[in-house]
Protein backbone atom coordinates (compact mmCIF):
# COMPACT_ATOMS: atom_id res chain seq x y z
CA UNK A 1 0.00 0.00 0.00
CA UNK A 2 1.33 3.62 -0.92
CA UNK A 3 2.16 5.88 2.31
CA UNK A 4 0.13 9.10 2.81
CA UNK A 5 1.35 12.19 0.55
CA UNK A 6 0.88 15.61 2.20
CA UNK A 7 3.54 18.26 0.57
CA UNK A 8 2.99 18.23 -3.54
CA UNK A 9 5.96 20.42 -5.52
CA UNK A 10 3.83 23.35 -7.74
CA UNK A 11 3.12 21.91 -11.23
CA UNK A 12 5.10 22.41 -14.09
CA UNK A 13 2.77 24.95 -16.32
CA UNK A 14 4.10 23.63 -19.19
CA UNK A 15 2.87 19.84 -18.81
CA UNK A 16 -0.10 21.45 -16.77
CA UNK A 17 -3.85 21.42 -18.68
CA UNK A 18 -6.90 20.79 -16.66
CA UNK A 19 -10.23 21.79 -18.21
CA UNK A 20 -13.46 22.11 -16.07
CA UNK A 21 -16.78 21.24 -17.68
CA UNK A 22 -19.55 23.67 -16.02
CA UNK A 23 -23.30 22.14 -16.14
CA UNK A 24 -25.42 19.28 -15.09
CA UNK A 25 -28.08 18.16 -17.22
CA UNK A 26 -31.49 17.22 -15.77
CA UNK A 27 -30.74 13.37 -17.27
CA UNK A 28 -27.50 13.89 -15.52
CA UNK A 29 -29.01 14.36 -12.01
CA UNK A 30 -31.40 12.09 -12.86
CA UNK A 31 -28.63 9.57 -13.09
CA UNK A 32 -26.89 10.54 -10.08
CA UNK A 33 -30.26 10.20 -8.33
CA UNK A 34 -30.80 6.96 -9.52
CA UNK A 35 -27.41 5.49 -8.60
CA UNK A 36 -27.22 7.30 -5.01
CA UNK A 37 -30.55 4.99 -4.40
CA UNK A 38 -29.89 1.49 -6.02
CA UNK A 39 -25.74 1.12 -6.32
CA UNK A 40 -24.83 2.94 -3.38
CA UNK A 41 -27.29 1.06 -1.19
CA UNK A 42 -25.70 -2.58 -2.13
CA UNK A 43 -21.80 -1.66 -2.56
CA UNK A 44 -22.75 -0.13 1.03
CA UNK A 45 -24.59 -3.87 2.32
CA UNK A 46 -21.28 -5.64 0.46
CA UNK A 47 -18.55 -3.57 2.52
CA UNK A 48 -20.07 -5.32 5.62
CA UNK A 49 -19.98 -8.11 4.81
CA UNK A 50 -17.03 -8.74 1.85
CA UNK A 51 -16.33 -11.91 2.30
CA UNK A 52 -19.60 -13.47 1.72
CA UNK A 53 -20.28 -15.13 -2.16
CA UNK A 54 -21.53 -12.81 -3.16
CA UNK A 55 -22.34 -13.04 -6.95
CA UNK A 56 -20.06 -10.71 -8.97
CA UNK A 57 -19.85 -12.85 -11.79
CA UNK A 58 -23.31 -12.42 -12.35
CA UNK A 59 -23.33 -8.43 -12.74
CA UNK A 60 -21.79 -9.15 -16.23
CA UNK A 61 -23.86 -11.81 -17.30
CA UNK A 62 -27.01 -9.61 -16.10
CA UNK A 63 -25.67 -7.10 -18.82
CA UNK A 64 -27.08 -8.27 -21.73
CA UNK A 65 -29.36 -5.39 -22.09
CA UNK A 66 -26.09 -3.29 -22.95
CA UNK A 67 -25.87 -3.76 -26.23
CA UNK A 68 -23.20 -2.35 -28.35
CA UNK A 69 -23.51 0.65 -30.94
CA UNK A 70 -26.33 -0.51 -33.93
CA UNK A 71 -23.38 -2.14 -36.95
CA UNK A 72 -20.77 -2.91 -34.28
CA UNK A 73 -18.47 -6.25 -35.65
CA UNK A 74 -17.27 -7.78 -32.53
CA UNK A 75 -15.18 -11.19 -32.39
CA UNK A 76 -14.55 -12.97 -29.46
CA UNK A 77 -10.00 -13.29 -29.04
CA UNK A 78 -8.53 -16.00 -26.82
CA UNK A 79 -5.76 -14.65 -24.09
CA UNK A 80 -3.35 -17.17 -22.42
CA UNK A 81 -5.20 -16.36 -19.07
CA UNK A 82 -8.30 -14.96 -20.35
CA UNK A 83 -10.82 -13.90 -22.83
CA UNK A 84 -10.68 -10.55 -24.58
CA UNK A 85 -13.27 -9.11 -27.53
CA UNK A 86 -12.38 -7.12 -30.36
CA UNK A 87 -14.95 -4.95 -31.40
CA UNK A 88 -14.80 -2.03 -33.99
CA UNK A 89 -18.26 0.18 -35.00
CA UNK A 90 -19.74 1.60 -38.18
CA UNK A 91 -16.83 4.20 -39.45
CA UNK A 92 -14.06 2.83 -37.42
CA UNK A 93 -11.02 1.27 -39.10
CA UNK A 94 -11.20 -2.50 -39.42
CA UNK A 95 -8.50 -4.22 -37.35
CA UNK A 96 -4.89 -3.99 -38.94
CA UNK A 97 -4.94 -8.02 -39.59
CA UNK A 98 -9.06 -8.52 -39.75
CA UNK A 99 -9.10 -12.04 -40.40
CA UNK A 100 -12.18 -14.15 -41.15
CA UNK A 101 -13.96 -16.79 -39.64
CA UNK A 102 -12.00 -19.19 -42.63
CA UNK A 103 -8.65 -17.65 -42.17
CA UNK A 104 -8.29 -15.70 -44.56
CA UNK A 105 -7.07 -11.86 -44.24
CA UNK A 106 -9.49 -9.41 -45.13
CA UNK A 107 -9.40 -5.24 -44.82
CA UNK A 108 -6.22 -3.70 -42.92
CA UNK A 109 -6.58 -0.85 -41.08
CA UNK A 110 -5.42 2.98 -41.82
CA UNK A 111 -3.33 3.38 -39.70
CA UNK A 112 -2.70 0.89 -36.89
CA UNK A 113 -4.14 2.73 -34.50
CA UNK A 114 -6.28 1.01 -31.97
CA UNK A 115 -7.19 1.06 -28.31
CA UNK A 116 -6.95 -1.43 -25.41
CA UNK A 117 -9.77 -1.36 -23.13
CA UNK A 118 -9.63 -2.92 -19.37
CA UNK A 119 -13.35 -2.04 -17.74
CA UNK A 120 -13.79 -1.03 -14.16
CA UNK A 121 -15.55 -2.40 -11.61
CA UNK A 122 -13.47 -2.45 -8.46
CA UNK A 123 -11.27 -5.54 -9.36
CA UNK A 124 -14.08 -7.66 -8.46
CA UNK A 125 -16.48 -7.17 -10.71
CA UNK A 126 -17.92 -6.39 -14.65
CA UNK A 127 -16.11 -7.82 -17.78
CA UNK A 128 -16.72 -7.81 -21.47
CA UNK A 129 -20.78 -7.46 -21.39
CA UNK A 130 -20.83 -4.61 -18.87
CA UNK A 131 -18.41 -2.67 -21.01
CA UNK A 132 -19.79 -3.65 -24.38
CA UNK A 133 -21.73 -0.66 -25.03
CA UNK A 134 -19.25 2.20 -23.81
CA UNK A 135 -16.33 0.07 -25.56
CA UNK A 136 -18.12 0.47 -29.36
CA UNK A 137 -18.78 4.14 -28.25
CA UNK A 138 -14.64 4.40 -27.90
CA UNK A 139 -14.38 2.95 -31.36
CA UNK A 140 -16.88 5.19 -32.90
CA UNK A 141 -15.46 8.48 -31.87
CA UNK A 142 -11.71 7.66 -31.78
CA UNK A 143 -12.32 5.60 -35.25
CA UNK A 144 -10.30 2.35 -34.13
CA UNK A 145 -11.11 -1.05 -33.01
CA UNK A 146 -10.81 -1.91 -29.27
CA UNK A 147 -9.45 -5.22 -27.41
CA UNK A 148 -11.65 -5.23 -24.20
CA UNK A 149 -9.85 -7.81 -21.57
CA UNK A 150 -11.56 -9.61 -19.38
CA UNK A 151 -8.79 -9.88 -16.84
CA UNK A 152 -8.47 -11.98 -13.76
CA UNK A 153 -10.02 -10.57 -10.56
CA UNK A 154 -10.24 -10.36 -7.01
CA UNK A 155 -10.59 -12.80 -4.93
CA UNK A 156 -9.22 -15.27 -6.32
CA UNK A 157 -6.35 -13.63 -7.98
CA UNK A 158 -4.26 -10.89 -7.27
CA UNK A 159 -3.75 -7.29 -9.25
CA UNK A 160 -1.18 -8.59 -10.89
CA UNK A 161 -2.64 -10.92 -12.88
CA UNK A 162 -4.82 -8.34 -14.40
CA UNK A 163 -2.09 -6.67 -15.46
CA UNK A 164 -0.40 -9.64 -17.04
CA UNK A 165 -4.03 -9.73 -18.54
CA UNK A 166 -3.67 -6.40 -20.21
CA UNK A 167 0.51 -7.10 -21.18
CA UNK A 168 -1.23 -10.22 -22.92
CA UNK A 169 -3.96 -8.09 -24.74
CA UNK A 170 -1.16 -5.83 -26.36
CA UNK A 171 1.08 -8.62 -27.16
CA UNK A 172 -1.81 -9.66 -28.92
CA UNK A 173 -2.56 -6.41 -30.86
CA UNK A 174 0.76 -6.24 -31.79
CA UNK A 175 0.85 -9.73 -32.71
CA UNK A 176 -2.39 -8.43 -35.26
CA UNK A 177 -0.72 -5.69 -36.94
CA UNK A 178 -0.76 -3.03 -34.37
CA UNK A 179 2.58 -1.48 -33.27
CA UNK A 180 2.64 -0.64 -29.07
CA UNK A 181 3.55 2.49 -30.14
CA UNK A 182 -0.62 3.16 -31.92
CA UNK A 183 -1.75 1.50 -29.16
CA UNK A 184 -3.89 3.87 -26.67
CA UNK A 185 -4.69 1.93 -23.54
CA UNK A 186 -7.95 3.21 -21.70
CA UNK A 187 -10.19 2.19 -19.24
CA UNK A 188 -12.31 3.42 -16.06
CA UNK A 189 -12.16 3.58 -12.03
CA UNK A 190 -10.31 -0.10 -11.29
CA UNK A 191 -9.43 -0.31 -15.25
CA UNK A 192 -8.00 3.34 -14.67
CA UNK A 193 -5.71 1.93 -12.55
CA UNK A 194 -4.87 -0.94 -14.78
CA UNK A 195 -4.35 1.32 -17.51
CA UNK A 196 -1.38 3.01 -15.69
CA UNK A 197 0.12 -0.41 -14.78
CA UNK A 198 -0.24 -1.96 -18.01
CA UNK A 199 1.54 0.89 -19.90
CA UNK A 200 4.23 1.60 -17.48
CA UNK A 201 4.68 -2.57 -17.66
CA UNK A 202 4.80 -2.36 -21.60
CA UNK A 203 7.97 0.39 -21.39
CA UNK A 204 9.61 -1.42 -18.68
CA UNK A 205 9.46 -4.34 -20.87
CA UNK A 206 10.31 -3.30 -23.64
CA UNK A 207 7.14 -4.10 -25.51
CA UNK A 208 6.65 -0.31 -26.46
CA UNK A 209 5.99 2.78 -25.42
CA UNK A 210 1.74 3.36 -25.59
CA UNK A 211 0.49 6.02 -27.75
CA UNK A 212 -1.02 7.32 -24.98
CA UNK A 213 -3.63 6.65 -22.37
CA UNK A 214 -7.18 7.65 -21.33
CA UNK A 215 -8.31 7.11 -17.58
CA UNK A 216 -12.00 7.39 -16.29
CA UNK A 217 -12.90 7.96 -13.36
CA UNK A 218 -9.38 6.20 -12.44
CA UNK A 219 -8.58 4.57 -8.87
CA UNK A 220 -4.80 5.31 -8.98
CA UNK A 221 -3.93 4.97 -5.48
CA UNK A 222 -4.43 2.13 -3.07
CA UNK A 223 -3.98 3.96 -0.11
CA UNK A 224 -7.49 5.02 1.25
CA UNK A 225 -6.49 7.86 3.29
CA UNK A 226 -6.84 10.38 0.40
CA UNK A 227 -9.60 9.73 -0.57
CA UNK A 228 -11.20 9.32 2.58
CA UNK A 229 -9.64 12.59 3.91
CA UNK A 230 -11.46 14.40 1.10
CA UNK A 231 -15.03 16.05 0.96
CA UNK A 232 -15.79 14.35 -1.88
CA UNK A 233 -16.03 10.92 0.77
CA UNK A 234 -19.09 12.69 1.66
CA UNK A 235 -20.46 13.53 -1.51
CA UNK A 236 -20.15 10.64 -4.03
CA UNK A 237 -23.10 9.40 -5.56
CA UNK A 238 -21.94 5.81 -6.09
CA UNK A 239 -19.04 4.89 -3.25
CA UNK A 240 -19.60 4.64 0.38
CA UNK A 241 -16.64 5.76 2.52
CA UNK A 242 -16.85 2.40 4.31
CA UNK A 243 -16.10 0.58 1.18
CA UNK A 244 -13.18 2.36 0.08
CA UNK A 245 -11.28 0.64 3.19
CA UNK A 246 -13.01 -2.66 2.62
CA UNK A 247 -11.37 -2.76 -0.91
CA UNK A 248 -7.98 -1.84 0.24
CA UNK A 249 -8.26 -4.76 2.47
CA UNK A 250 -9.28 -7.18 0.16
CA UNK A 251 -6.50 -6.38 -2.22
CA UNK A 252 -3.99 -6.66 0.65
CA UNK A 253 -5.60 -10.11 1.21
CA UNK A 254 -5.42 -11.04 -2.57
CA UNK A 255 -1.84 -9.70 -2.28
CA UNK A 256 -0.91 -12.17 0.13
CA UNK A 257 -2.35 -14.58 -1.40
CA UNK A 258 -1.56 -14.59 -5.09
CA UNK A 259 1.35 -17.22 -5.06
CA UNK A 260 4.66 -17.84 -7.17
CA UNK A 261 4.99 -15.08 -9.08
CA UNK A 262 2.72 -12.14 -8.01
CA UNK A 263 4.86 -9.59 -6.86
CA UNK A 264 2.91 -6.78 -5.69
CA UNK A 265 1.82 -3.87 -7.75
CA UNK A 266 2.73 -0.77 -6.82
CA UNK A 267 0.13 2.30 -7.31
CA UNK A 268 0.41 4.51 -10.57
CA UNK A 269 0.75 7.46 -8.30
CA UNK A 270 4.32 5.60 -6.88
CA UNK A 271 5.70 4.58 -9.96
CA UNK A 272 8.24 6.19 -12.27
CA UNK A 273 6.21 8.05 -14.58
CA UNK A 274 9.08 9.46 -16.77
CA UNK A 275 8.59 7.17 -19.73
CA UNK A 276 5.16 7.37 -19.62
CA UNK A 277 3.08 8.53 -22.55
CA UNK A 278 0.55 11.48 -23.03
CA UNK A 279 -2.60 10.78 -20.21
CA UNK A 280 -6.24 11.94 -21.14
CA UNK A 281 -7.92 11.83 -17.26
CA UNK A 282 -11.90 12.48 -17.05
CA UNK A 283 -13.15 12.52 -13.42
CA UNK A 284 -16.43 14.15 -11.55
CA UNK A 285 -16.23 16.65 -9.96
CA UNK A 286 -17.93 15.31 -6.55
CA UNK A 287 -17.02 11.52 -7.07
CA UNK A 288 -14.51 9.61 -4.61
CA UNK A 289 -11.93 9.12 -7.13
CA UNK A 290 -11.97 12.74 -7.82
CA UNK A 291 -8.47 13.35 -5.76
CA UNK A 292 -7.06 10.37 -7.29
CA UNK A 293 -7.77 11.96 -11.23
CA UNK A 294 -5.87 14.78 -9.79
CA UNK A 295 -3.03 13.44 -8.03
CA UNK A 296 -2.32 11.21 -11.14
CA UNK A 297 -2.47 13.98 -13.23
CA UNK A 298 -0.31 15.93 -11.12
CA UNK A 299 2.40 13.32 -10.97
CA UNK A 300 2.42 12.91 -14.26
CA UNK A 301 2.90 16.56 -14.84
CA UNK A 302 5.40 16.72 -12.03
CA UNK A 303 7.36 14.02 -14.23
CA UNK A 304 7.23 15.82 -17.45
CA UNK A 305 4.63 13.94 -18.97
CA UNK A 306 1.69 15.92 -21.08
CA UNK A 307 -1.58 15.27 -19.03
CA UNK A 308 -4.52 16.47 -19.79
CA UNK A 309 -7.30 16.59 -16.11
CA UNK A 310 -10.77 17.26 -17.24
CA UNK A 311 -13.20 17.83 -14.34
CA UNK A 312 -16.91 17.51 -15.17
CA UNK A 313 -18.90 19.15 -12.44
CA UNK A 314 -21.20 16.70 -10.60
CA UNK A 315 -20.79 13.67 -12.75
CA UNK A 316 -21.21 10.71 -11.04
CA UNK A 317 -18.03 7.86 -11.18
CA UNK A 318 -17.67 6.46 -14.77
CA UNK A 319 -20.42 8.71 -16.05
CA UNK A 320 -19.06 7.94 -19.92
CA UNK A 321 -21.04 4.89 -19.41
CA UNK A 322 -24.42 6.79 -20.02
CA UNK A 323 -23.15 7.99 -22.82
CA UNK A 324 -26.51 8.29 -25.87
CA UNK A 325 -28.43 9.29 -22.67
CA UNK A 326 -26.72 11.73 -20.62
CA UNK A 327 -25.63 14.67 -22.82
CA UNK A 328 -22.23 15.34 -20.72
CA UNK A 329 -21.51 11.73 -21.36
CA UNK A 330 -21.75 12.13 -24.35
CA UNK A 331 -20.01 14.96 -24.84
CA UNK A 332 -17.46 13.23 -22.55
CA UNK A 333 -16.56 10.27 -24.94
CA UNK A 334 -16.26 12.70 -27.81
CA UNK A 335 -13.32 14.24 -26.21
CA UNK A 336 -11.66 11.08 -25.82
CA UNK A 337 -11.78 10.61 -29.81
CA UNK A 338 -10.66 14.30 -30.00
CA UNK A 339 -7.63 12.93 -28.00
CA UNK A 340 -6.49 9.70 -29.43
CA UNK A 341 -7.19 11.46 -32.93
CA UNK A 342 -4.36 14.16 -32.18
CA UNK A 343 -2.01 11.21 -30.98
CA UNK A 344 -2.12 10.73 -34.69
Amino acid sequence: MSVARTELLPLPTHHATTREFAGVSTRSRALSFSVRRTVRPFIEAWSYAPTLPWPASAIDHLAFPLVPVPGTHRRRVDLPMCPAELLWAPGAAPPAAQVDMDGTAAQVGMDGTAVLYLHGGAFLCCGLTTHRHLVSRISATTGAPVLAVGYRMLPRHPIRRAVEDGLDGLRWLVAHGHPAERVVIAGDSAGGFLTFAVAHEAVRLGIGRPAGTVALSPLTDLDPRGKLDHPNSHRCAVFPRRAVAVLSTLVERAERLGGEGAEPVASPVDLDLSEMPPALIQTGSEEMTYVDAELMARRLQLAGVSAELQVWEKQVHAFQAAAGVVPESSRAIAEIGRFVRELR
